[in-house]
């Protein structure tokens, strides 16, 4: 007896078809639902967080981007999954999926990934804060720090322009912090002529640096000659002060030095061995017509 073996393939009828497409566009739509509910409430989340953050003196400027960087990406991964299980992907295979492709990115993006890892270190470490002024050796960069986020560092320079530098050349350069250590040395030359009275000098600006009413007393002040020129003796003019005074005090300090110089009579140096040069050359310009026909007429 013969057994004839079929096998049955189920064919989907046209309600099942309808019924799919239905299912599928619903998924869809849903799907991209969400990822723009997502979006928005990962945009939201992230300014909700910063602007309490902001309202807390105490709290370190430097974490509060970070924070905020990292609820939204945080609030965006959530969004992703569950799109996914909404078109049926199981977690498990997911977070299995995304290792093997972790692994694969990461190797493709190196440099990218540095940046994360230097920008932790930096956090880490703390090389610098919110508002410190830096500078940066390897790319030659100065400026005041706005913020520290995932993959760049955001400077400001003395000219207000916008900076944004990589986490990774930052952290594998020499960095400068000016603005670390409470105090701040003042250290300058100020020339006077080289026929001038040293002693006269050294007392106005010793006077200067003790009148002044943001110079540190302790450390004491100081002043000295540098070094004697042809034309000029140069002077040192150094003190202490607070680290945000720095500037302004080395403007108060050579406006007022130099009126005090004027009114004791002290000259700034004068090049008076190139100015004689100069005369001598151009006598001799006007000479030598003269001894040209001379030597044409002998």
């Amino acid at each position: 007896m013969e057994q004839h073996l079929t096998t049955h393939v189920p064919i989907m009828t046209t309600p099942d078809f309808e019924a799919y497409l239905v299912d599928g566009g619903i998924n869809i739509l849903a799907g991209i639902l969400i990822l723009i509910i997502g979006w928005w409430l990962s945009r939201r989340l992230s300014g909700w967080t910063r602007s309490p953050l902001d309202r807390v003196h105490h709290f370190d400027e430097t974490l509060k981007p970070l924070i905020a960087s990292l609820v939204r990406y945080a609030v965006l991964v959530a969004a992703v999954i569950a799109v996914l299980e909404r078109f049926g992907v199981e977690t498990t295979s997911l977070i299995t999926l995304l290792g093997a492709a972790g692994l694969a990115i990461g190797l493709a993006l190196q440099g990218t990934l540095s940046n994360v890892a230097s920008g932790v270190m930096l956090l880490v470490l703390r090389p610098f804060k919110v508002g410190d002024w830096i500078t940066v050796s390897t790319v030659n960069q100065s400026g005041s720090v706005r913020e520290i986020g995932l993959f760049t560092t955001i400077i400001i320079s003395a000219d207000q322009s916008y900076v944004s530098l990589p986490n990774s050349a930052i952290f594998s350069s020499p960095i400068v912090n000016a603005s670390r250590e409470p105090l701040s040395r003042l250290n300058f030359t100020i020339g006077v002529d080289a026929s001038s009275d040293i002693d006269a000098a050294l007392k106005i600006i010793g006077d200067a640096l003790n009148t002044h009413p943001r110079i540190l007393k302790v450390p004491p002040p100081a002043t000295g000659v540098v070094s004697l020129k042809e034309y000029a003796i140069e002077l040192l003019v150094r003190c202490w002060v607070h680290n945000a005074d720095g500037e302004s005090v080395t403007f108060d300090l050579q406006k007022s030095i130099r009126e005090r110089f004027r009114r004791a009579g002290i000259a700034i140096p004068a090049r008076r061995q190139i100015a004689a040069s100069t005369a001598q050359t151009v006598s001799a310009n006007e000479d030598s017509p003269q001894k040209s026909a001379i030597r044409k007429s002998g």
